[in-house]
């Protein structure tokens, strides 16, 4: 007797996906400088050079969205691509409106933000706010392989200085490609920076809005699940995923809000490993993971023998995995040490360090109560140390069912969640479950129904309240809240603001912004076998400023960066040597670097932006 497929493959509706996409501004003007972001949580790493053109300009990361089709009980049928039968009309609105917002000062969210500096108006002084916001408005693309100046968000303007966002692409089957713009910032008045968030007259083509699509189906017009897209700054560490992904953050916060099932029993595999591989991996990042976490050293997670112990069920290593969960920092303890890990700043980090819970970051209270339950051998054992790896490498491997789930994931995994001071791609009011229609989908506002002007201040009970921003959002929304321009925030993320405790920890962000490297000059060191293996070790273990190019000087390093973001290094993925207990098979090197600062101009340097941090705002 034979088992009749009874699949429902009739579709009734459709959602974009990823449900929240990710584009990287970059400098690269050639027609084929850009590359599409990660669609797989593991993607194999690029060659090295892929990440700029032959003219060694930054390629733009482009956000690829593509429409699926679900059936009356909720499963994937398959996707949807412009042909005879189906009819795609995409439609992309992006915005930057960071000068017509407030200065950052804290998360408005946390506790601190009661008693910290006001936030008041950006560019206080221009009456007429509508010239601060560059809006080109939306644009509509519809046919496969189509591309050009149409598709362009151009027309938008500064303080009357046009302001281009990006544009819009289709592939051969009218997937939609998202563009953003090229990492153009100036000051209208041609005024230095002076500080990482705040600075007035100042504009970057950073841009964030929502993505619609119009669908009809064999003469049926479907409704369709919308997404977002997000323009943020170059990933300078493109293999790297941080101890607290956006992902772990917006899973946490459907889990809160009752959307999504809390775990009651975790995978070591796909749970509980990604956190030591994250604190492994930082090694190339941060001069402090290096000797914490760093490959030959105690705690070195990804050791064979060492993860064989920490994957083992049972009784046997329970101690163990016990001693390990104590070492990571948890909020309802209170503890306001340094010690504790991640080593990373949290939210109301300042200078001098303030003895506060919020001052360093904690993983989520998801991400916690899964290394709980693993402490208590409460976890699937499904680590096979011997097994080849499955992970998928690209979306077509990946069962088109589960295509979805992984476009969304895969976006927001190499998103940070660090501290949100303001933070990489996004901040804190995305924490909030007033913001998602559903898991990792955001609410769209009506443009019938604008935001209210909340004045000159922006207040935490305002920003909080349910008539505030943390609701339906509108194209520009996003990105609002971030640093003008983006490079200066990018220039003043540091690590050791404190080096009376530690030169190299805290840090900010290491996993998109790196503090400390493997030169390729150093790294040339160690695989030249023919040389003492104390001078390669000595090599191997020493980390280079990543900031160096910048000059010397916190002014200096913010202009250069303004001018010159495309001359920092990219941590990219090379060879190391097989079978050598001194060194990894695999290493991540900088791909470009200059001479190392002399202490006396690092000192400079860290004082100006130590002093920076302090002063947080430009003088008026």
């Amino acid at each position: 007797m034979t088992t009749r497929d009874t699949t429902d493959e009739t579709i009734v509706y459709a959602k974009i996906h990823p449900a929240i996409g990710i584009a990287r501004v970059g400098n690269s003007k050639q027609e084929d400088g850009y590359y599409i972001g990660p669609q797989v949580t593991n993607p194999p790493p690029k060659e090295p050079g892929a990440y700029r053109d032959a003219t060694g300009a930054l390629k733009r990361e482009v956000a690829q969205f593509r429409l699926y089709g679900y059936n009356a009980n909720g499963d994937v049928v398959r996707e949807l691509t412009m042909d005879d039968n189906t009819q795609i009309e995409w439609r992309v609105e992006l915005a930057n409106h960071k000068a017509a917002w407030y200065d950052f000062e804290i998360a408005l969210d946390i506790p601190e933000a009661k008693t910290a500096t006001p936030s008041t108006r950006r560019n206080a002084d221009i009456t007429d706010r509508g010239l601060l916001s560059i809006e080109p408005g939306p644009r509509s693309i519809s046919t496969p392989e189509t591309q050009g100046p149409d598709y362009h968000f151009t027309g938008g303007s500064f303080m009357g200085i046009e302001v281009p966002l990006g544009e819009l692409r289709t592939d051969k089957v009218g997937r939609l490609e998202a563009f953003g713009g090229l990492g153009q910032s100036a000051n209208y008045e041609h005024k230095a920076p002076t500080t990482f968030a705040n600075n007035d007259g100042w504009y970057d083509d950073t841009s964030d809005g929502p993505v619609t699509a119009s669908v009809t189906l064999h003469g049926r017009k479907l409704e369709v699940a919308p997404a977002w897209v997000v323009v943020a700054p170059p990933n300078y560490g493109p293999q790297q995923k941080t101890i607290r992904t956006m992902y772990d953050l917006m899973t946490d916060v459907a889990v809160q809000a009752g959307q999504l099932p809390a775990p009651t029993r975790p995978s070591f595999q796909h749970d509980i490993l990604p956190i030591f591989t994250a604190l492994c991996d930082l090694q190339w990042m941060n001069a402090g993971f290096a000797a914490g976490f760093g490959f030959g050293m105690p705690q070195h997670f990804l050791d064979p023998h060492y993860l064989r112990q920490l994957a083992h069920p049972g009784n046997t290593y329970k101690e163990l995995r016990r001693t390990v969960v104590h070492a990571f920092r948890n909020p309802a303890d209170q503890e306001v040490s340094m010690n504790l890990w991640p080593w990373i700043y949290g939210d109301a980090m300042d200078v001098p360090m303030p003895p506060l819970v919020n001052a360093m970051n904690a993983l989520t209270e998801t991400q916690l109560a899964m290394l709980d339950c693993w402490a208590e051998g409460e976890f699937e054992a499904d680590f096979d140390p011997d097994a080849p790896p499955s992970t998928p490498r690209s979306i077509d491997e990946v069962p088109v069912a589960e295509q979805p789930a992984m476009l969304d994931r895969a976006e927001l995994e190499f998103c940070l969640a660090d501290a949100f001071h303001p933070g990489c791609e996004m901040t804190w009011p995305v924490r909030h479950a007033t913001m998602y229609s559903e898991p990792f989908r955001w609410r769209h506002r009506d443009p019938s129904n604008p935001e209210p002007d909340y004045g000159t201040t922006l207040t935490p009970s305002e920003a909080l309240s349910y008539n505030g921003p943390l609701y339906a959002q509108f194209p520009g929304s996003i990105t609002r809240w971030m640093a003008i321009p983006w490079q200066t925030d990018t220039a003043s993320c540091r690590s050791g603001y404190d080096p009376k405790y530690d030169p190299y920890l805290p840090t900010f962000w290491p996993a998109r912004v790196p503090n400390q490297v493997l030169s390729k000059k150093n790294y040339d060191t160690v695989m030249n076998t023919d040389l003492p293996r104390e001078q390669r070790l000595e090599a191997f273990n020493q980390r280079a400023d990543w900031d160096r190019t910048l000059g010397v000087g916190y002014d200096t390093q913010l202009a250069n960066m303004i001018d010159h973001f495309d001359d920092m290094g990219i941590v990219e993925v090379r060879p190391g040597i097989k079978d050598d207990p001194d060194f990894p098979p695999v290493m991540q090197v900088e791909d470009r670097g200059g001479e190392a600062m002399t202490p006396e101009e690092r000192h400079l340097t860290d004082h100006g932006m130590r002093h920076a941090a302090m002063r947080q705002k430009p003088d008026r």
